[in-house]
């Protein structure tokens, strides 16, 4: 029986929830699939689709066990004495303060952890409805705050570790030859047959309580997860390495995408003859911070931005400063001219977009306040293209270039610098492993559906069995499958139209990205997720990836291949959310309690 009562703060729960549902998809899944894009082993869009797809099967498959330690391990359900419209208002607040925190950081390109954001307002929110006694500061069977927050430096830790020796290990069977091809297409099946085994174990041995594989025996675990590793290390050797070996080693050009069906077959297959012959031309994986298509747009001369519109306005109304922020002047005016110069190239596409983008620049809003007639209609006319914009511009982002800085500005200028000290290998080596990276980052985005969907479906999960019974205990409850489904595509959504602002720091901003660095990266992070999420502990997407990227740069052999200012004010933002984010949600459930109130 649903209690009416309740259904007001229900529904503004549920929209909380989705909320941080969404700031987790434009923030930490952005995260997961950065290195991919950055590395140029996927496309943007290929990226939204494959993490779409692993996200809602992590989520759906194993994501239940972890929703616990949010639900019950911060604030027992016995400490609201049974009273579920209190304990409602506290998780609902909860996601209100966490999500309103992550989105302020995301606009702002600060990829905090959506994860610590939550447990810090839980907590928060613990102290000003049960008091601080009645929160589980310690270990409390590994669900407590202390328990959780010791992931707050272990983590990092332990994913630099992770993915510095798998680095390590690729570096020394490859990169060190002489002759660095022929061993990176051999050597392939191995690493395939780690990044399947990682996958499997993360779906077999964690399992979902649905299905009841987590208690099957250690042997059948083992035998499902080594023969299903095995398994794709077999069919990488029969079809992925002879068509690699054609491509890159005999460097025939007429080969496609599809004769990797052909397998064993292509040994025996003769090099097209001739001085006519193609040959085969791997992409270009190099870091480049300019768009060809975007410097033919145009010049500063023929796109101009006053640089009135780009100084503070204290700056405009003190004319002595202008001087002192003549350096600030330049650089505003750099970046502003490049995203012009950007949306210039897309309102010249089709599509629904190019439309969108073109009305909104043809007709921009005149003189006078908003409710002037003319000013409504021209809104009328805007309105709906914002929408599409919303929706579709993320998808056409230039997150190469954003991710590098824009060239000439004091961020390009340092990424250059960071660049210089990380070795570059052959197209040839590293074409082999972005196919190896585009099965990691699946299996990255696969660990973030199991361990983070618990951000939001604990606090969901509590709310919406208080509203179906109106009993608190009935948080102990089982999370549906339908809840993770419907946030796992919220997740999934907020990858898509906003995980580009995320992208284009985490990108190249902190250290020089490759294939085969990224690969090494995100299973370093993936390996570390699953451990965390084993043992129902939630840890930070964000911070495992960031950790396994600083530890395959240090790999370069030099601290300064490390970009440290950015992972200066990355740590600082991490540290930040767990004061802000708790006094947030502490006073804000502080004022609606004790808010006068009648009858």
């Amino acid at each position: 029986m649903v209690l009416s009562e309740y259904t007001f703060v229900f529904v503004i729960g549920t929209f909380f929830a989705l909320l941080d549902a969404y700031n987790n998809g434009a923030n930490d899944v952005a995260n997961a699939w950065a290195t991919s894009v950055s590395s140029r082993s996927i496309t943007y869009r290929q990226a939204m689709v494959c993490g779409t797809i692993f996200e809602m099967l992590g989520a759906i498959t194993v994501g239940a066990r972890s929703a616990d330690t949010i639900k019950n391990g911060i604030i027992p359900h016995e400490s609201f004495a049974g009273n579920a419209g209190v304990q409602m208002l506290a998780f609902t607040c909860a996601l209100a303060a966490a999500s309103s925190w992550v989105m302020w950081c995301t606009r702002h390109s600060a990829h905090v952890s959506s994860t610590y954001s939550l447990i810090s307002s839980v907590a928060g929110v613990g102290v000003a409805t049960v008091g601080a006694s009645q929160v589980q500061w310690g270990w409390n069977g590994g669900k407590g705050l202390g328990a959780i927050f010791a992931g707050l430096g272990m983590a990092p830790a332990i994913a630099a570790c992770f993915g510095a020796i798998i680095f390590m290990s690729i570096k020394l069977v490859v990169h060190k030859r002489r002759c660095p091809v022929p061993w990176a297409v051999w050597s392939a099946p191995f690493f395939f047959l780690v990044a399947a085994t990682i996958c499997t174990l993360s779906i077999v041995y964690k399992g979902s309580p649905n299905l009841g594989l987590n208690k099957r025996p250690a042997w059948y675990i083992a035998a499902v997860t080594m023969g299903t590793g095995g398994g794709v290390c077999l069919i990488s050797a029969l079809f992925f390495v002879p068509w690699t070996h054609a491509k890159v080693i005999k460097r025939d050009g007429s080969i496609r995408w599809y004769h990797v069906l052909s397998g064993p077959l292509l040994w025996s297959r003769p090099a097209p003859a001739g001085t006519d012959r193609a040959i085969a031309v791997v992409p270009n994986y190099a870091v480049v911070q300019e768009d060809p298509d975007i410097n033919e747009i145009g010049s500063p001369d023929t796109i101009r931005v006053d640089p009135i519109d780009v100084l503070p306005k204290a700056t405009q109304a003190n004319e002595k400063s202008v001087k002192v922020a003549e350096g600030q002047v330049d650089y505003k005016l750099l970046m502003a001219q490049a995203e012009e110069k950007f949306h210039a190239k897309l309102r010249k596409g089709r599509g629904l977009l190019a439309w969108a983008m073109r009305t909104l620049h043809e007709n921009p809003m005149g003189p006078g306040e908003i409710y002037e007639i003319k000013n409504l209609r021209i809104l009328l006319k805007r309105i709906p293209c914002m929408v599409i914009v919303g929706a579709l511009y993320g998808l056409h982002y230039d997150i190469h270039a954003a991710q590098s800085g824009i060239h000439g500005t004091p961020e390009g200028d340092r990424m250059e610098r960071v660049y210089s000290h990380a070795k570059k290998y052959p197209n040839e080596v590293e074409h082999t492993y972005s196919f190896i990276q585009i099965l990691t980052a699946c299996t990255a985005s696969f660990a973030h559906g199991a361990n983070d969907i618990g951000n939001s479906v604990g606090p969901w999960a509590v709310l919406y069995g208080a509203w179906r019974t109106g009993n608190a205990a009935e948080s102990e409850a089982d999370v549906e499958v339908w809840q993770l489904a419907v946030l796992s595509a919220t997740i999934s959504v907020g990858l898509i139209t906003y995980g580009y602002n995320i992208m284009k720091v985490m990108g190249n901003k902190i250290t020089y990205h490759s294939p085969s660095r990224g690969c090494s990266m995100e299973m370093g992070a993936a390996i570390t997720v699953l451990i965390f999420s084993q043992y129902s502990l939630p840890v930070s997407t964000s911070m495992c990836i960031t950790g396994a990227t600083v530890g395959v740069g240090l790999c370069n052999g030099n601290l300064k291949a490390v970009n440290w200012q950015r992972v200066g004010l990355l740590v600082f933002a991490w540290i930040m959310t767990v004061p802000i984010a708790g006094t947030l949600a502490g006073i804000l459930m502080g004022i609606i309690l004790n808010a006068p109130h009648f009858g």
